[in-house]
């Protein structure tokens, strides 16, 4: 009875020590899991994230490069251009998201405005800097004419020439980025309205300062963190009108800035941007650790801006030039727009050889975003895109001289962010000490368990050889003392076998007893490990 209840203890104690360790496990990864989601639920109530999706807490930048033409002359003859980069022109950006309404159906809407403010410190020249460009106002005019009858044409080049408006544009970079009077911007407003962009100034920035991204509508992740970030609607659209498939025409992803928690390397990086007129997704990289926090890189694929020919899903985006070029015509007022990664980078090498002057890497012109994967929270940020003018020869046209068909780049331009300053300590905090002293406290825990189990062997096995010892010494002192008045007459050699075969069977049950006792242990480990230890109760 004292054997049985030893046994019974031991397995209680096992079983205790088992279902400890699975509840230590269990209670990390679900306090883990709820710490995320309570972190990262678009929420009024939670200060830290919340802060950082109404209002980015960190400097953000645009840093804008122009391609100054070097030859302008020779262009209209036919010649091949030849242009060199100038700047950075340093500007900080600051978003702020207006008119947040929480919907009922876990939803949430805003409007995201946004201005730009020129850092002469980190710029290489000044706004005053004149540099020589496309004008994209005649070449692009002409290009989009190019059809109509010849008559137009004729009448549209009176007009340039009227204006004293050439194919080239040489002006200061603050009047180029943000507007400037033109005559013609007036006429053509009046007499061919939605023909541009802009009623006022014409500048290649001029829609973007003090302007909002549109209505987004996104989910807040409180009924499915899956979806958290996720977009619902723009401007009340849940598909594009631009495109010509379906699938193209799709609002995938986040608006850019956040993604849902518990990323990994197989996930993907979706989001839907505004000024490219549709959804992009990045893919993973590599890992990589800022300020000793773990992220994952993501980059833009060499499928982004493939053309239909070498990547069919692409189709929808066509009529494609090479691949390597986005044709934003169709949401560009039909101004012969094409996006590209900077210096063509990733691009058909066929279109360096028609401009002289580019120098394409993936270090300096590649895009990339850095994100913290438990969280979805991006920790480094550079968005690289470069904006190109088709321009040709148009008969009727004189201005255009005889320009060959050729992409020309105008501007590339970075938008880049990462955390600093204060911040970097909160996040150090929450998403690289805390789990980590967690992690830790969970092994202690588990070794203290696991100490458990082995006292309880141990006692366990103790107990197994007291029995053994006491089995012995009753079985010589029978031997030596039997209990029969008038024993069998013995020698002491059969006395000596008597007692050693004794112990040799005592040792079989010992063992053959301690081999039973383990196995019950083991298959209540396995019944209390896996349901609870009431069962051992």
């Amino acid at each position: 009875m004292v054997r049985n209840n030893t046994f019974l203890h031991t397995r209680c104690l096992n079983c205790t020590a088992l279902s400890k360790t699975g509840c230590i496990q269990l209670f990390y990864f679900h306090f883990s899991l709820i710490e995320v989601q309570k972190n990262t639920v678009i929420d009024p109530k939670n200060d830290l994230t919340y802060t950082m999706w109404k209002d980015i807490p960190v400097p953000f930048f645009m840093s804008v490069y122009f391609f100054n033409v070097l030859n302008p002359a020779e262009i209209l003859k036919g010649e091949k251009p030849m242009v060199e980069q100038r700047g950075p022109y340093v500007y900080r950006k600051q978003c702020q998201k207006e008119n947040i309404t929480f919907h009922p159906n876990g939803t949430v809407s805003y409007r995201e405005y946004r201005q730009y403010h020129f850092e002469p410190s980190m710029s290489a020249g000044n706004e005053s800097d004149v540099v020589t460009i496309p004008n994209m106002l005649v070449l692009g005019a002409s290009v989009m004419m190019e059809n109509l009858p010849y008559v137009l044409r004729l009448m549209m080049s009176a007009t340039f020439k009227t204006f004293k408006e050439g194919a080239f544009l040489t002006k200061p970079v603050g009047e180029l980025m943000w507007g400037y009077d033109s005559g013609l911007v007036d006429f053509l407003n009046q007499y061919l309205p939605g023909m541009i962009p802009t009623s006022g100034k014409f500048g290649l920035f001029s829609e973007f300062n003090n302007s909002n991204t549109g209505l987004f509508t996104v989910f807040t992740g409180k009924d499915d963190i899956r979806k958290v970030h996720r977009v619902d609607s723009w401007n009340g659209l849940t598909e594009l009108p631009y495109w010509r498939t379906a699938q193209s025409n799709m609002i995938n992803g986040t608006a850019g800035q956040m993604w849902p928690p518990f990323m990994t390397k197989e996930s993907t990086l979706p989001f839907y941007s505004p000024d490219a007129c549709r959804s992009m997704e990045l893919v993973y990289q590599r890992p990589g650790e800022m300020y000793g926090i773990p992220l994952y890189r993501y980059v833009a694929p060499k499928t982004l801006f493939a053309n239909g020919t070498d990547y069919a899903p692409n189709e929808g985006f066509c009529p494609c030039r090479q691949s390597g070029l986005l044709n934003v015509s169709t949401c560009r007022h039909n101004s012969p727009v094409f996006i590209s990664h900077p210096h063509f980078f990733n691009a058909d090498p066929v279109l360096l050889d028609y401009v002289q002057g580019l120098n394409p890497s993936e270090e300096k012109h590649g895009l990339f975003i850095d994100i913290h994967p438990q969280t979805g929270v991006p920790l480094n940020v550079s968005i690289r895109l470069q904006l190109n003018l088709y321009m040709k020869k148009v008969s009727g046209i004189t201005e255009t001289g005889k320009i060959s068909d050729v992409v020309m780049p105008m501007i590339w331009f970075e938008e880049n962010g990462y955390i600093d300053g204060p911040i970097v300590n909160t996040f150090h905090t929450n998403l690289v000490v805390l789990p980590t002293v967690l992690e830790y406290l969970q092994y202690i825990l588990i070794g203290l368990g696991l100490a458990t189990i082995i006292v309880a062997y141990l006692d366990q096995l103790h107990s197994l050889l007291l029995l053994f010892w006491h089995s012995c010494d009753r079985i010589i002192t029978l031997i030596s003392n039997p209990p029969h008045p008038t024993p069998a007459p013995t020698d002491s050699t059969s006395i000596h076998v008597t007692v050693v075969t004794s112990i040799t069977l005592l040792l079989l049950l010992s063992v053959d007893l301690q081999t039973n006792a383990m196995q019950n242990i083991s298959y209540d480990l396995i019944r209390c490990g896996t349901v609870n230890s009431s069962a051992c109760q």
